[in-house]
C-alpha cells in the first residue's frame, strides 16, 4: 500500500512519523509532501520519500491524506482531485472540512474520509476519530487500520464527529489547564512545580488507565476514594461549589 500525505507540519508529521514507526506501512512507500525544505529534510530522515509536488505524489498513492490547514484543503483538493486513482481512499484532518465538502472537491465517486487524531499521535496515544463516505466497510477498515498503531480509533457518524472533537482534540487543552491548576494548587500546598506537574500528569494517566481498563463509570471510581467525612469529598464539594462541573461542559459546549 502506497501512502501520500500532503502537508507534514506538526499533524501530518506524526502521522507519517507513527505510520513508520506502527510498520503497517513501509517506510518507502510513505510520500511526505511539504513546501518547506526543513520539513522534507526532517520526512527524509524518517525513511520516507519527500517531495513537493503533490500531483505526481497523489497519482500512485492507495491513500491520500490531506493534513494541510483547513483554508487550504480546497485548494490543494481541487489541484490533485483529477490525478488520485479511482480506487484511492482519500482522507481530510482539517477541523471544519465536512464530507460535503469533500464530495464538492472530490466527487462522490470516491470513499472519502474525516479523520480527526488528536496531538498525542506524537506519543503514540491519539483518540482518533474516522467518519466515512461512499467507503466499502473493507475500506473503512483499511483506513482505520492505519491510524490504530498511533492509539485508539474510533469510527463515529457524522453527526457526532464535532462533538467527539471538542472531547479529544480540544479537551488536549481542557486536561492539561487542568494539570496547570493542579500544579498552582500543588505549588501553595509546598510541592515544587516540576515534581508537582510529575505528580499530577501521572495521576491523571492513572485514572484514564483505570477507566480504560474497567470501562468502570467515574463516579464507581471516586466512589472508592470518597471516604465520609473525608478530606477527597470535602475537596470535590469545594471544587463543585466553585463551578468544576458546570465550567467543563460550558467550554466542551463552547467548543463545537
Amino acid at each position: 500500500m502506497k501512502v501520500t500525505v500532503i502537508g507534514a507540519g506538526n499533524m501530518g508529521g506524526a502521522m507519517i512519523r507513527g505510520l513508520v514507526a506502527g510498520g503497517r506501512v513501509a517506510a518507502g512507500d510513505i510520500t511526505a509532501v511539504a513546501v518547506h525544505d526543513k520539513t522534507l529534510n526532517a520526512m527524509r530522515e524518517v525513511g520516507v520519500q519527500a517531495t513537493t509536488d503533490a500531483v505526481a505524489a497523489a497519482k500512485t498513492a492507495d491513500v491520500v491524506l490531506l493534513a494541510v490547514k483547513p483554508w487550504l484543503v480546497e485548494g490543494t483538493a481541487r489541484q490533485i482531485a483529477g490525478a488520485v486513482k479511482d480506487s484511492a481512499l482519500i482522507g481530510s484532518v482539517a477541523a471544519g472540512i465536512g464530507l460535503a465538502d469533500l464530495v464538492s472537491y472530490f466527487g462522490g465517486d470516491k470513499p472519502l474520509f474525516r479523520i480527526m487524531p488528536n496531538t498525542a499521535v506524537t506519543v503514540g496515544e491519539s483518540m482518533t476519530f474516522v467518519t466515512a463516505g461512499g467507503a466499502t466497510p473493507e475500506q473503512t477498515r483499511t483506513m482505520i487500520s492505519l491510524f490504530e498503531p498511533l492509539g485508539k480509533v474510533m469510527e463515529v457518524p457524522e453527526k457526532q464527529f464535532d462533538g467527539c472533537m471538542a472531547l479529544a482534540s480540544c479537551g488536549i487543552a481542557y486536561a492539561l489547564r487542568y494539570v496547570r491548576a493542579a500544579m498552582e494548587g500543588g505549588i501553595e500546598l509546598g510541592i515544587p512545580p516540576q515534581m508537582a506537574q510529575t505528580v499530577v500528569a501521572q495521576t491523571l494517566k492513572g485514572a484514564a488507565e483505570i477507566l480504560l481498563r474497567t470501562g468502570n463509570h467515574p463516579e464507581a471510581e471516586i466512589d472508592k476514594v470518597t471516604t465520609p467525612g473525608g478530606i477527597t469529598i470535602k475537596g470535590l464539594n469545594a471544587m463543585e461549589a466553585n463551578g468544576f462541573t458546570r465550567a467543563v461542559i460550558e467550554g466542551l459546549k463552547a467548543s463545537k
